[in-house]
């Protein structure tokens, strides 16, 4: 990616303030570029450690470090017998996060493998781009990293990775899959679609100088990418749901503490779960449901960590775990005894996702204050898109009520506030976009300039912006 040092150091700067300041168990950030194919080289970009007490940042590298300039090479940090695991090779590899939530078990721990001492409690999280985006749609001449086999990693992938994001925590407090490390991976999302912004403004800086000769033909194209660049930026409605997601769980919480009778979606699923793990072993000899079975305990357990719309939700059951149930029920007579209980459960789990919306059980919640009950609902079940961003008011206004208590008020109040304010930036922006491809096709070169100057410097960067 071709992104300046200062401009990259900026934004990472950026990143990890963001995190530190929605995330208070968090301690230290560190971001790490990676790249170019096939070299893949990390390389740490900045850190940054709060001072306990005031919360004060201090940024810079360690004073040692193998990952300080120039940084690891991918056959100096990738798996290969003999040598020490590390989490930078999982994360980079198989673009998955990696979670020390036990030092003293954790198998990528190089500083435990060699030394036998536990490092610290932390999360990290690969920052992934398209293919597609940085490459164009043909990427067959690629040359991709191999693994220590001599195999080729990430060909059967959409995505390559560009930076890791390190964040440390205090001992004990984070746990895989948990809200921190969900905030981290969304937020991962936002770094990359920042980086790939960058990356675009600095690519525009070199198409510029050949206006003169190619203006037809570069004006396709930077039509093409920075109306690419604009549709990335669909990432703020995406952050805004993932906070009213939030607010979606803590209200059906707040219904399970408080409504006895009702049975909620995690009950439900329990049961299937258990129905499931029971009876796996009687399956000896079909292999092929067996894997059925396996997927299905797999899809079920995400369905009940995701925190999808009621829409959403009945859509996931009807499309993904019912047909499975049907099928290992008409294929398999393990079962035959609690078919009617596992037709009834996956009859009553479309009933239960809808169970945040009744308005007869917001009624029960009697020690909320009328205002709470009512509006809570209402705004925590809105899928926020462009035309819905007035209602982010009402959401903030709600936040803001005394009665309303959830974790974590005071961040969830500072992201929305900052996500609603850039989202507010975009109709700026589109107006801006085709003012300069007006230009470019029919103004002049100096009014391009003139009208191109200010663009760069209050450019679509959310991390400016904020």
């Amino acid at each position: 990616m071709i992104i300046s040092h200062e401009l990259l150091e900026k934004t990472c700067k950026d990143m990890i303030e963001t995190i530190l300041l929605c995330l208070d168990h968090a301690t230290k950030g560190t971001v790490y570029r990676i790249g170019p194919m096939p070299e893949l080289r990390s390389v740490r970009v900045t850190s940054g450690i709060r001072e306990h007490g005031n919360g004060t940042i201090h940024w810079g590298l360690p004073a040692v470090s193998d990952y300080n300039p120039p940084g690891k090479t991918w056959e100096q940090y990738r798996d290969r017998p003999g040598r020490a695991l590390e989490a930078m090779a999982w994360c980079v590899e198989r673009q998955k996060s990696w979670t020390a939530d036990n030092p003293y078990e954790d198998q990528r721990s190089v500083r435990k493998q060699l030394n036998g001492e536990p490092e610290d409690w932390h999360h990290m999280e690969p920052v992934l781009v398209k293919k597609s985006d940085l490459y164009g749609e043909d990427t067959a001449d690629l040359q991709y990293p191999l693994n220590w086999k001599g195999v080729p990693i990430w060909q059967d992938t959409d995505y390559v990775v560009v930076a890791v994001i390190k964040i440390h925590f205090l001992p004990h407090s984070i746990q895989r899959g948990d809200r921190a490390t969900k905030v981290i991976k969304k937020l991962s999302r936002i770094l990359g679609t920042e980086m790939f912004s960058l990356h675009i403004r600095e690519t525009l800086s070199q198409v510029q100088n050949e206006l003169a000769q190619q203006r037809l033909s570069s004006c396709n194209a930077l039509a093409h990418e920075l109306r690419n660049t604009l549709m990335k930026l669909s990432f703020i409605f995406s952050a805004i749901n993932a906070e009213v997601g939030f607010l979606r769980e803590q209200w059906e919480e707040e219904i399970r503490r408080s409504v006895s009778e009702v049975v909620d979606k995690s009950t439900l699923l329990r049961r299937l779960n258990e129905l499931i793990e029971t009876r796996l072993a009687s399956l000896n000899g079909h292999a092929e449901l067996k894997t059925l079975g396996r997927h299905l305990l797999e899809e079920q357990q995400e369905f009940l960590v995701t925190p999808l719309l009621p829409e959403q939700a009945e859509n996931w059951v009807h499309m993904k775990i019912q047909p499975k149930w049907e099928r290992l029920l008409s294929e398999s007579p393990v079962w035959d005894d609690v078919r009617g209980e596992v037709e009834d459960i996956l009859h009553r789990l479309k009933n239960a996702v809808w169970m945040g919306t009744d308005q007869q059980v917001a009624k029960q919640l009697k020690h909320l204050p009328e205002e709470v009950r009512t509006l809570w609902p209402q705004l925590a079940y809105v899928e926020f898109s462009a035309d819905k961003l007035p209602l982010l008011e009402q959401v903030l206004a709600l936040l803001n009520h005394p009665g309303m208590d959830v974790p974590h008020k005071k961040h969830t109040q500072k992201v929305l506030s900052s996500l609603k304010a850039l989202a507010e930036l975009i109709p700026d922006m589109e107006t801006r976009t085709n003012r300069i491809l007006d230009f470019m096709r029919n103004g002049s070169e100096k009014g391009l300039q003139d009208y191109w100057r200010p663009l760069m410097r209050t450019g679509p960067s959310p991390s400016s912006s904020e």
